[in-house]
């Protein structure tokens, strides 16, 4: 095997620094590593587990991408005040060329994350430490499963990645950070950064999974009688007050589509937490750069569009992103953001659905838990070791909670 250059690390303020290609060319390095795999299934959760990993992950994350994070840092959702300053890692050989990069951010605080460690800032605060700034490696504002360590293919691949993580300790100490984050890693990741010395957390997620259906009707089949009966009526009561539902992508997102849109983002996210997070020009930007891999799920009422679900697409998977509603009917949210996403994704051959962050309702209209995986490394010797402690017992309960969730499940036994 050929020697490994001799790599060094630096960190750039900006994503638009970085050629595009090479960035992306990174970002879709993921063959470089096998999968992990539940080897030894010991519960019902883990045998589901094995069993989507075998056939729906997607090697195609669009969130990872510069032009998603270049959209971000462009509108100002990201960077200046926002609390999220950019500070990606680029991994370098002797001539310049690049081998791996890691989106990253210095963090003031600890919102739009999906993470939760407020606790943790808190205990460390009241002891006396100053838990901000912390590092996040993450792509900001979206709790969705992607690499983070992106490294490029090759027979150096190895020794890129090791470089990668040793450069976001060493930036850690360089900022004074109390810590870094890497947070919704795949699992394939998490492994590796926990058998390096992070400290390892779990969650958990709902997503839909493609078992070949034919038609939504297919999938309803699939389901316990009094599951499909109530699917049914909440799709006929969604769309009883005169609701037309229509999907946009490409050419159809165009600036009064957006414009709307973000009025629903606006109110809907002003309400639930308080300061949205992504700007008006985002839309546009994001747009401008992906409209192919965005499927915006509107709904009207008279011609008036009142309501919206802002999807992206993968090779293999919907990811949805953002709601917002002017008006509210009954099962609306479920249509828009739920079934409609399901059943355009057995139209185009999809595998799966994942529909974010939180929410058990998802589990009763067919989206089953999967686990979501992070990774930690905390400077302070006690505050790692408490925080290691807590994580143990966490764990331990995530994995009790989505056992009895999977078992919870409205499929029919036979076909799960």
């Amino acid at each position: 095997m050929a020697e490994s250059p001799k790599f060094q690390v630096r960190v750039e303020a900006s994503i638009a620094n970085i050629d595009a290609r090479i960035w992306d060319s990174c970002a879709k390095g993921k063959a470089a590593f096998p999968e992990s795999k539940c080897e030894t299934p010991e519960s019902f959760s883990q045998a589901l587990e094995s069993k989507l990993e075998d056939g729906f992950s997607d090697s195609d994350n669009p969130f990872v991408l510069h032009d998603f994070l270049a959209s971000l840092e462009m509108s100002k959702s990201v960077g200046g005040r926002s609390g999220w300053l950019p500070q990606h890692l680029v991994v370098e050989g002797e001539r310049g060329e690049i081998y791996a990069a890691a989106p990253c951010y210095l963090k003031a605080h600890s919102q739009g994350e999906y993470f939760f460690d407020h606790g943790w800032a808190d205990a460390y605060e009241r002891a006396g430490g100053s838990y901000y700034p912390k590092l996040q490696v993450a792509v900001p504002f979206t709790p969705v499963t992607g690499p983070r360590l992106l490294v490029k293919a090759g027979p150096h691949a190895e020794a890129a990645r090791n470089a990668l993580v040793a450069g976001m300790v060493e930036l850690c100490k360089m900022r004074k950070a109390s810590s870094v984050h890497v947070t919704f890693a795949p699992k394939s990741e998490w492994n590796f950064l926990t058998s390096a010395g992070m400290l390892a957390r779990t969650d958990r997620q709902f997503h839909w999974h493609n078992q070949g259906y034919k038609n939504f009707d297919d999938f309803l089949n699939a389901l316990s009688s009094n599951k499909r009966k109530t699917i049914r009526r909440e799709r006929r009561e969604a769309l009883e007050s005169g609701v037309e539902i229509v999907r946009l992508t490409g050419s159809g997102l165009t600036e009064s589509v957006w414009d709307s849109f973000f009025g629903f983002y606006m109110d809907t996210g002003s309400r639930k937490w308080g300061r949205p997070y992504l700007t008006r020009e985002f839309f546009s930007l994001v747009s401008g750069k992906m409209a192919g891999r965005i499927l915006l799920i509107m709904a009207k009422r008279n011609g008036n569009p009142i309501a919206g679900a802002l999807n992206f697409l993968g090779a293999r998977t919907i990811y949805g992103r953002n709601w917002g509603a002017i008006e509210h009917h009954p099962f609306l949210h479920f249509e828009v953001c739920y079934y409609q996403a399901i059943e355009y994704a057995i139209e185009h051959g999809l595998k799966s659905v994942e529909a974010g962050a939180q929410g058990e309702h998802k589990l009763l209209r067919g989206y089953v838990p999967v686990p979501t995986y992070s990774a930690h490394y905390i400077a302070n010797p006690a505050l790692r070791s408490a925080i290691g402690d807590y994580l143990e017992r966490e764990r331990k309960y995530i994995e009790a909670e989505r056992e009895q969730l999977a078992e919870a499940a409205p499929y029919k036994r036979a076909a799960t």
